[in-house]
């Protein structure tokens, strides 16, 4: 790793332990903006690396919300009982039960959707271009009305999850807690993802992206690239999402969990204005766009929609390659992308 990165790395990690301290009034908002990173991030293994868009990500996500908040709730109370109206009044969770109940149920929300992604991925990444784009569409508006009905985690009347204990009496514990947990996540999924950016796996995405039917004709083993893939955007799309659910305090079928028209819609968005197909253009696009969206939801409420939708014609028009695209065209010796010796040996190695 060269130094400049590295002085990079440490900057940035001792801004995100400090962000808390010197921010205080915007935990909630910094917690957000690292969640939706990840989720920028791990759409960019499908959208950018792979070329195959998808807005199926938005199942893992809900997905990790209700298993997370079940687990926690199941494991020491009874689940049908807590999502009756009033329920969550009836028991409370002391503070050993709602901190391994969190731990577990981030556990499981990350392992289950990377199963259940490894599962649906031999039936539908068969698909290609438009067709596997409208088939995930319909993966997460689905999910939606499914858990709509399904009466023992809360149906349309919605999900309240564990309330943070009361016997913490500091009241930025919440706050901090929240913050933390989804910055580590960070960490790990940026760390994750540049552990495997100069690898063959990378290649391969990349290959698949480019011309699918000849990586094949080289022998490539496509179908179980996209499936892996596709189960490690869902690992860390499930964790963002347990996370997200003891974040916000109460979970909805469709506006909240599989909340295509937006957060579905928003990790596509994120990862295009920073520049899909690259390490850092999912962080600077999702940074871009959370501070763009809160600015415009906190000072021209009732217009924040079409503000949204004049920034998605900017993106297409003026930037389709995205902010670190534009800069690769403009400033190609700052910018541009350098082969170094473990990209040259993982590209002898795919070849």
């Amino acid at each position: 790793m060269k130094k400049n990165d590295l002085i990079l790395y440490a900057a940035i990690l001792i801004f995100g332990i400090a962000a808390p301290y010197i921010l205080p009034t915007f935990k909630v908002q910094l917690s957000i903006l690292c969640i939706l990173i990840v989720l920028a991030m791990t759409w960019n293994i499908q959208g950018g690396e792979m070329g195959y868009n998808t807005f199926g990500n938005i199942l893992f996500y809900g997905l990790g919300m209700y298993l997370c908040a079940s687990v926690q709730v199941g494991m020491f109370f009874p689940l049908a009982e807590w999502t009756e109206s009033g329920g969550e009044k009836t028991f409370e969770h002391t503070t050993i039960q709602f901190f391994e109940g969190m731990g577990v149920g981030l556990l499981v929300a990350a392992i289950v959707p990377m199963i259940i992604a490894g599962l649906i991925g031999y039936a539908i990444l068969g698909l290609r271009g438009h067709y596997f784009a409208i088939c995930t569409l319909g993966l997460g508006i689905a999910a939606g009305e499914i858990a709509g009905g399904i009466e023992i985690i809360g149906a349309g009347q919605g999900f309240t999850t564990p309330p943070f204990p009361k016997d913490i009496v500091d009241p930025e514990a919440r706050g901090e807690f929240f913050y933390f947990l989804s910055f580590i996540l960070l960490i790990a999924t940026f760390a994750f993802i540049r552990w495997i950016y100069p690898s063959r796996f990378r290649l391969v995405l990349n290959a698949i992206r480019d011309n699918e039917d000849k990586a094949e004709a080289m022998g490539i083993q496509t179908m179980k690239y996209k499936i892996v893939g596709w189960m490690v955007s869902a690992f860390f799309c499930g964790f963002a999402g347990g996370i997200m659910g003891g974040l916000v305090g109460y979970i909805d079928s469709t506006d909240v969990a599989f909340d295509g028209r937006e957060m579905g819609v928003f990790m596509v968005l994120m990862a295009i204005l920073g520049g899909k197909g690259t390490l850092w253009g999912p962080v600077i696009g999702a940074t871009l766009f959370h501070l763009f969206k809160e600015g415009f939801w906190t000072l021209f409420l009732g217009w924040q929609y079409v503000a949204l939708g004049v920034l998605i014609v900017v993106i297409v028009i003026y930037f389709p390659e995205g902010l670190m695209g534009w800069l690769r065209e403009k400033y190609p010796e700052r910018f541009g992308e350098v082969i170094d010796e473990e990209d040259r040996k993982a590209s002898v190695e795919l070849k």
